[in-house]
């Protein structure tokens, strides 16, 4: 997995309950451009102390291939206008954030449209799955604030990351 800045995965600070709760599909047959096999989404969140984005960044991979990543995928479950204010009122790219899309500053492969559909079609119908992807944001950001010092480790901020 390839390190992103401003992003550390949920491994990172919770190794244990990642190896449980990490979400991969495996699929039986091919599917679309996808071959079959098993595929892990690796979660990643802001180690921003002072920012709340309130999103997750996937890095995709292959159960057979854990380092190479296949597709980088920018998920946020908030309302699109919590992300267009977040964005300073783009909100175009908070539809994008809301509906999941393909991160375009890290890293792609021609299997990436397959596997944003993937998500989309699968993983996002999962509203239980949804909800433990919040509860992972707040344990992260949650040890964060006890790694820091200053103001911001009491509240956080609303600084993009």
């Amino acid at each position: 997995m390839k390190p992103l800045a401003h992003m550390a995965p949920f491994f990172s600070r919770y190794p244990e309950l990642a190896a449980h709760e990490t979400r991969t599909i495996r699929l039986l047959e091919p599917h679309a451009a996808l071959a079959a096999g098993e595929y892990g989404f690796l979660e990643l969140y802001c180690n921003e102390p002072t920012c709340d984005c309130r999103r997750v960044l996937f890095q995709i991979c292959r159960a057979d291939q854990p380092n190479k990543v296949l597709a980088t995928i920018n998920y946020g479950w908030e309302s699109e206008d919590f992300y267009a204010q977040w964005l300073h009122g783009d909100r175009e790219s908070a539809r994008e954030v809301v509906s999941a899309s393909l991160d375009p500053l890290n890293t792609q492969s021609k299997l990436s449209p397959a596997l944003l559909e993937v998500f989309r079609h699968i993983v996002l119908q999962d509203r239980a799955y949804i909800d433990r992807l919040r509860r992972h944001y707040r344990m992260f950001k949650r040890a964060q604030r006890g790694s820091v010092s200053g103001p911001s480790s009491e509240a956080l901020g609303s600084d993009s990351c």
